[in-house]
């Protein structure tokens, strides 16, 4: 069988470990430090920048809530959250990428009944890295001593779908990636084209901008 250029239990090997990275500092301001080589025949480095992104946005996005937050705080978090999904959109892209070419050095030819899927496989890794966040905060809430019983008990129950649901879709990501593999299906890269943080597409940005 040919070898398969990326299994989700390495995605998620390394969004776990990024995790627990980022909470022995806790901070969104703290800095990445990426236990992986930038190198373009390995992606661990890419999945480890990938989950940090996702990471430090799940926590901006908590802070943005608080309802005694400072509206001009507010806003400047708010900014902060826009860039940050607009890095995670780059980032997904990087993966497909990459995954793209690694594909193409395989060799592989299309079947002739070859589908494409309609969620390309760095979306599916998307999807597992925000899993993962789930799954690691549904944990801390289930340790929470300032909780009720009934808290932790409906947390427990929440912990079990979503690891169902973690399970699924690694199997998920794993039969795209053979199926991929056999011919049975092909990926293409496509841009997520975010018109409203392009200067010259967003009405407001660009009616506003000096003549």
């Amino acid at each position: 069988m040919t070898q398969k250029p990326l299994a989700a239990d390495l995605c998620n090997k390394i969004f776990f470990q990024c995790i627990h990275d980022y909470h022995t500092k806790d901070s969104v301001d703290a800095e990445m430090v990426n236990p992986y080589k930038l190198d373009e025949e390995f992606i661990e480095n890419l999945l480890y920048h990938k989950n940090w992104i996702d990471t430090v946005q799940w926590h901006l996005e908590d802070i943005i809530r608080d309802p005694e937050i400072d509206p001009v705080e507010g806003i400047k978090i708010k900014r902060r959250i826009d860039r940050s999904n607009q890095m995670r959109n780059d980032t997904v892209e990087k993966i497909d990428e990459w995954l793209l070419k690694a594909f193409e050095k395989l060799l592989i030819k299309k079947t002739s009944n070859a589908k494409m899927n309609s969620e390309s496989p760095a979306w599916i890794i998307d999807r597992l890295s925000i899993l993962c966040l789930k799954i690691y905060h549904m944990e801390v809430e289930i340790e929470r001593t300032d909780a009720s019983p009934e808290h932790r008990v409906s947390c427990a129950r929440k912990l079990d779908l979503l690891s169902q649901q973690l399970a699924d879709l690694t199997n998920c990501f794993n039969e795209l990636m053979e199926e991929i593999i056999q011919g049975d299906k092909f990926m293409k890269v496509y841009r997520q084209m975010k018109m409203y943080n392009d200067p010259s597409m967003n009405p407001t940005l660009y009616k506003n901008a000096p003549k």
